[in-house]
């Protein structure tokens, strides 16, 4: 889109003026802009995401000189294309260049945060009984099996 005020370089600021209640939208380039006192900023401003992608970008450029997976054959080009990893054993032939883009991407390469604990088998087991027990009691209730629903109620109070 051309200048609407010299018509000769390419609009790179677009001004919305309201003129007796119309809306009036002019498009500058940077010089008419200029003398025409319109500020705006000539480059865009920074996102706060263009540093870690950066940095993302540059350690996948270190990846490209690391050797292949001799697992599954994966190369850190593949890794770069698609975000993933091919097998387990990836982790250990990139483990130096994964262990500089975590620190950048993370801010640490060890992980720092909440560990899963696995439940207690045993505990998880008696979870679920006490739903098979809750799930027959409350068919014998269905069916009218009082004596049967009574036995099955103290059996999940036990297990509680």
């Amino acid at each position: 889109m051309l200048c609407d005020h010299c018509h000769e370089r390419d609009a790179v600021v677009s001004v919305t003026n309201v003129e007796s209640n119309a809306v009036v939208q002019l498009h500058l380039c940077e010089q008419c802009a200029m003398a025409k006192g319109v500020e705006f900023t000539p480059s865009m401003p920074a996102h706060p995401l263009a540093g870690v992608l950066q940095a993302a970008h540059d350690q996948a450029s270190l990846m490209s000189d690391a050797p292949r997976c001799s697992f599954c054959g994966t190369t850190p080009q593949e890794f770069r294309d698609t975000g993933r990893l091919g097998c387990a054993q990836c982790y250990g032939a990139f483990a130096e260049s994964l262990r500089e883009l975590l620190r950048r991407v993370h801010g640490h390469a060890r992980h720092v945060g909440r560990r899963h604990v696995p439940r207690n088998p045993e505990a998880a087991s008696r979870a679920g009984s006490l739903a098979v027990l809750r799930e027959k009691l409350r068919r014998a209730v269905e069916r009218e099996e009082f004596e049967l629903a009574a036995a099955l109620r103290d059996e999940i109070q036990g297990l509680e």
